[in-house]
């Protein structure tokens, strides 16, 4: 979306007469900007853990927990978990074409996250999912965790 700056130095869209706070990016000749989704890298979904009460953050590059203010360190969660929620969009975003679906997922021992999930036939709450990062850098779902492999997996965790 293309802006303009005003007398004041405030940013304006070209389209709008309302203020808008975006910036285009480096690939429109802007500032760089981070890409802030969540990855899962060498087989570990990176976040962080507060070192004092023990919460998981999706986001490692977060300052302060915020739960209790304490200080944060880098972590690896397994990337499994259970859907939480989901829902199935039938509009196109960006490269996703629908019908698409994404699910909140509380990763084993870690943040709840979202994830692209398959959506024919669409996952429910409860579901047991494994994901990974795709090369357009989203979590997607790379397999469904069978019943039976779950449970001899937390019987194996005993």
């Amino acid at each position: 979306m293309a802006t303009t700056t005003s007398r004041d130095g405030e940013k304006k869209s070209e389209l709008t007469d309302r203020p808008n706070k975006r910036r285009p990016g480096a690939g429109a000749g802007g500032l760089s900007v981070a890409d802030s989704r969540p990855r899962v890298i060498d087989g570990q979904l990176r976040g962080a853990r507060c070192t004092s009460c023990r919460h998981a953050l999706i986001q490692a590059d977060t300052p302060w927990c915020p739960v209790c203010f304490g200080e944060i360190e880098p972590a690896g969660f397994a990337p499994i978990g259970t859907v939480w929620a989901s829902t199935t969009v039938r509009m196109p975003v960006g490269r996703w074409r629908p019908p698409f679906a994404l699910a909140y997922v509380d990763v084993d021992d870690g943040p709840r996250t979202l994830v692209h999930v398959r959506a024919e036939p669409g996952r429910h709450a409860g579901d047991r999912v494994e994901f990974g990062t795709d090369s357009g850098g989203d979590l997607v779902e790379v397999g469904i965790v069978p019943a039976s492999a779950d449970a001899a997996a937390r019987e194996g965790d005993s």
